[in-house]
């Protein structure tokens, strides 16, 4: 497989960081055989990444792999209660082969060790085997066929020689065979892994594995009439920067009815919900972080040009305003996505963060 680049490091529990290079080509490896390089680990927070873009979405998606996960790697709760609640299972197991029932019937009796071992667990609505290779068709034929998959279970409770089985105490296991007759096996499945990418595809986590680009970004709303709260710290500046050139332009209302300052004005605010709606599209579609991550590149970008001396704050704002449009930023995959008015547009979210002023009293 192709080396990550070094500007595709790994974030803290977000799986591979996504940098323009990446997002574009991605590794030369097709997808189905980019998920078999993945060690056990990797494997995980991928099924954590495919399962947060699963609809109906769950109120939580956790990955609990390692030593005690206690059979499950990753779990998608449907409601706050968690394993007391509804849940659903997702094991996944990556071997060079595909799933046999052999591997299968260790991984079920965890399960159904849950609420054996702690009443407080439910079983999961569902439980899906998850593999890089698939089920083997033996496994495969069992899963579909439920009746028969359990006949083989509870077989395997009563003469299995896997040290899981044969060192369940009588009690425990007992109670594990009650807890199976009374259980509808079609619960367990598997996914495939062509279904696997597909949904992934549907994650912000996708072009960063996969690369082939971003999705085409929504047209943007434009600004409502009314203005909000949330808008009003680089209103206020903007106000700030108008009224230090005009004099008289000392309240919004004046600015909207000044003829320069209200043309100006508005193409400000219809910049700073243009960078509204890319923060959203950045939501859905890139790894967390990602458009934080292209704001602090653009501040980088424009602070030296912002805290420079100017003859006014309208000034300032102009040449910082530029320098965001001019900046030679490469590495962040919004790029590919980015226009001038976004830029324009994330110097005022920056603004309306305390990050940027205009108007400096020295």
């Amino acid at each position: 497989m192709e080396a990550i680049d070094a500007r595709d490091l790994r974030l803290p529990n977000e799986g591979i960081a996504l940098s323009a290079h990446r997002a574009e080509h991605g590794p030369r490896l097709a997808p189905r055989k980019v998920i078999q390089t993945y060690d056990p680990d990797e494997w995980e927070i991928f099924i954590e990444e495919w399962a947060h873009g699963l609809v109906p979405q769950y109120a939580r998606v956790q990955r609990f792999g390692g030593a005690g996960d206690r059979g499950v790697d990753v779990a998608g709760f449907r409601t706050a209660k968690g394993f007391e609640g509804e849940w659903d299972c997702f094991q996944g197991k990556h071997y060079d082969k595909s799933l046999t029932p052999s591997v299968a019937w260790p991984e079920m009796l965890k399960v159904f060790l849950l609420p054996v071992l702690n009443p407080i667990y439910t079983l999961p609505r569902s439980y899906s085997f998850i593999a890089p290779h698939g089920v083997a068709t033996s496994l495969g034929h069992l899963i579909s066929t439920p009746t028969e998959l359990k006949k083989k279970f509870l077989e395997q409770l009563t003469t299995s020689q896997a040290k899981s089985f044969r060192e369940l105490n009588e009690d425990t296991r007992a109670a594990v065979i009650t807890q199976a007759e009374n259980t509808d096996f079609s619960i367990f499945g598997s996914v495939e892994v062509i279904a696997l990418i597909q949904q992934h595809s549907l994650t912000p986590f996708h072009a960063a594995r996969f690369g082939g680009g971003l999705p085409n970004r929504p047209v943007a709303d434009p600004p409502p009439d009314e203005m909000s709260s949330s808008e009003m710290g680089y209103i206020r500046k903007l106000v700030d920067a108008y009224q230090e050139r005009f004099k008289s332009v000392d309240s919004i209302a004046a600015v909207e009815t000044h003829e320069w300052s209200g043309r100006h004005f508005r193409r400000q605010r219809e910049s700073f919900f243009r960078a509204e709606a890319l923060r959203n599209f950045a939501r859905d579609s890139v790894p967390p972080s990602t458009f934080e991550k292209l704001q602090n590149e653009l501040h980088d970008a424009v602070i030296e040009t912002a805290e420079a001396p100017h003859p006014d704050g309208l000034e300032r704002l102009r040449q910082t305003l530029d320098q965001a449009v001019n900046a030679q930023l490469s590495s962040n995959a919004l790029i590919q996505v980015t226009e001038p008015a976004d830029r324009r547009g994330i110097c005022h979210q920056l603004s309306n963060d305390d990050r940027l002023t205009w108007v400096t009293h020295e």
